[in-house]
């Protein structure tokens, strides 16, 4: 799907995210936040490791451990992802095939980052 498919559908997740109930667990520019995440999700999906390049090892649940995050938020994280993921082929070029392990790695990882009951 290439990097600009990918920087294009994080742009759109957290587009969805600004219109959220956990829109306060992000930064105010919504659009920075997407970039930093872009490149950490081009690396997840087997492009170079911008992520690493800029930020360093991602550490993601150090990262979010400032943030209380409930099963509440994840569902919440998870449907704004899951919106942005309709007609992903047509959008993002994503590659149907890979969809379901997109969603797997999606779910596990949001359940990685759940850190109050």
């Amino acid at each position: 799907m290439g990097e600009e498919n990918i920087f294009k559908m994080l742009s759109d997740f957290y587009q969805e995210l600004g219109k959220s109930s956990i829109r306060a667990m992000f930064p105010e520019n919504l659009e920075e936040a997407s970039q930093k995440s872009a490149k950490f999700f081009v690396q997840v999906l087997g492009g170079p490791p911008l992520y690493v390049i800029d930020y360093g090892p991602p550490r993601m649940r150090a990262r979010h451990i400032p943030f209380e995050i409930d099963e509440s938020a994840r569902q919440v994280w998870l449907s704004c992802f899951m919106k942005v993921l309709e007609n992903a082929d047509k959008k993002y070029n994503f590659p149907m095939q890979h969809m379901a392990g997109f969603k797997d790695f999606l779910d596990g990882f949001s359940t990685w980052m759940v850190n109050k009951l």
